[in-house]
């Protein structure tokens, strides 16, 4: 199947209510207001898509700052509307995000969580270089299984 024509933007104040419905529609988790404005603060890192005007997809993440004027990226969410799943949207806000990132030279990692049972987002981001790293029990409060495995992606690599 072609690539459907996608435009991409970056999340601000005049588009983040679209972020928040679509993740509503989305996931099984309400996030509060205060991840929006972290997501709001990552700049050009989250990432949404559209088609024909319509917004299909979203990347969001948000930056942590480290020791040494160093941080780590953490994804949010990613995440594309059920019908438009498997057209590579998914793939190209990955691509999108992590190149954004890599101009950053203070962003060292890129990383995030996701249920264990999950095997076709783990799949998914192993496609894109992310190792599986270490499992924590009970990070899902409302979500059964409740464990995640931690994925992270070097975006430097060490000299």
């Amino acid at each position: 199947m072609p690539d459907l024509e996608i435009t991409f933007d970056e999340v601000q104040e005049q588009n983040l209510e679209q972020l928040k419905i679509l993740n509503r529609a989305i996931f099984p988790i309400n996030y509060q207001d205060r991840i929006y404005q972290d997501i709001l603060a990552s700049g050009r890192v989250s990432q949404l898509a559209y088609h024909n005007g319509v917004l299909v997809g979203a990347i969001a993440c948000r930056l942590e700052a480290h020791p040494g004027n160093t941080a780590k990226m953490y994804i949010v969410t990613l995440g594309v509307l059920a019908p438009y799943r498997g057209m590579r949207i998914g793939s190209r806000l990955l691509d999108r995000c992590l190149h954004e990132a890599k101009q950053d030279d203070n962003i060292k990692e890129a990383y995030l969580h996701v249920q264990t049972n999950n095997e076709e987002a783990i799949r998914f981001y192993r496609l894109f270089n992310f190792a599986v790293g270490e499992i924590v029990s009970k990070y899902y409060k409302k979500l059964d299984p409740p464990n995640a495995v931690v994925l992270r992606h070097m975006l430097v690599t060490e000299s």
